[in-house]
């Protein structure tokens, strides 16, 4: 019998595959069809740091401010009285969610400063909530923030919300961080639980018609993949968090590399919103077909088992691929 189960960050998971952060949990019927298809948990839909903050008058002022001059200048926010839900709603549906699943459910806080995500973190806790995604998604314009001051407010929030709350605490990091190990070890050092690699970033386009800005959602793509699987491999086994992979993940043979670079977990939810719920079936039965060939008993037996740190070449994760792959690309004559 094919072992597919595993642990994440503390938490007894039937396979290694769990929903991330997407539209699907805003319903109670989407959290069900992933439940009912195999999903091993669920990441909720973001709270917002802006849905916090939104309470207060200062970031009022703040979004208001001008607004006379640049009719457009509130337009680039949604009206925060409708956006997704407000805090007090999202407490509910994730209270109601824990109520109705057996799987695990983890809530996500989405923003970079600690504001209110402290009082938030102990609500989502109280409600029910398994763990805790912060999930920072930060754009630093400021000419004058150094590379090192992004990086402590990381730090910073991770320390705070894991000091607050008793459940464990995944951080969701971005990849243009000038050196991902180092923070990664930061994370390690305050007591994360977990670290998810990495965040997507939603780039705008350009309306040449309009001349307005666009906001331009586009599912991910296996070939996105590989960048997490790098950098899983060479986490593995220096840090005490247990890696997520999240962004890529679309197909069984995706899952499979996530847990042989040192994923605990492989997280999934553009081929869901592609594909439906009923996807994660075929993913999960194409997992037991393949380790059924190839002779895998368990995930627990293949986690890890090509990350740098047991790879017989292990600098073909670093500087030695890059040149290997330049050197085998031959031109044709034409």
């Amino acid at each position: 019998m094919i072992d597919l189960s595993t642990t994440f960050m503390g938490m007894q998971l039937k396979n290694p595959i769990v929903a991330s952060s997407s539209p699907i949990s805003k319903t109670f019927d989407g959290l069900k069809r992933l439940e009912d298809n195999g999903a091993a948990a669920v990441v909720m839909y973001s709270l917002f740091e802006e849905q916090i903050n939104f309470e207060s008058r200062e970031l009022h002022h703040y979004l208001s401010f001008g607004s006379e001059s640049f009719a457009e200048a509130l337009t680039y926010f949604p009206d925060l009285t409708r956006y997704n839900r407000g805090p007090e709603s999202y407490l509910e549906h994730v209270r109601r969610a824990k109520q109705a699943l057996s799987i695990p459910v983890i809530g996500s806080l989405n923003g970079i400063s600690t504001g209110g995500w402290i009082r938030y973190a102990q609500l989502i806790e109280q409600a029910g909530a398994d763990a805790i995604e912060i999930n920072a998604y930060y754009i630093p314009t400021d000419l004058q923030m150094s590379g090192a001051e992004v990086e402590q407010a990381y730090v910073d929030l991770a320390r705070d919300v894991k000091q607050s709350v008793g459940i464990p605490v995944a951080v969701k990091l971005n990849h243009f961080l000038s050196s991902i190990p180092h923070v990664v070890h930061r994370l390690d050092e305050v007591g994360v639980d977990g670290v998810s690699l990495f965040n997507r970033f939603y780039q705008p386009d350009i309306d040449l018609e309009e001349l307005e800005i666009l906001p331009n959602l586009a599912l991910s793509s296996p070939n996105e993949l590989r960048l997490r699987m790098r950098w899983a491999a060479i986490l593995h086994g220096r840090i005490r968090a247990d890696i997520a992979i999240t962004g890529g993940v679309h197909s069984a043979h995706d899952v499979l590399k996530s847990m042989m670079v040192g994923a605990k977990v492989a997280m999934m939810a553009s081929a869901l919103l592609k594909n439906g719920a009923a996807h994660l079936q075929e993913v999960l039965r194409d997992l037991r077909i393949w380790m059924e060939a190839h002779e895998y008993e368990s995930i627990r037996q293949m986690q890890g088992s090509m990350s740098q740190k047991h790879v017989a070449n292990p600098a073909a994760f670093e500087r030695a691929n890059y040149m290997k792959v330049l050197n085998s690309f031959e031109t044709k004559v034409i």
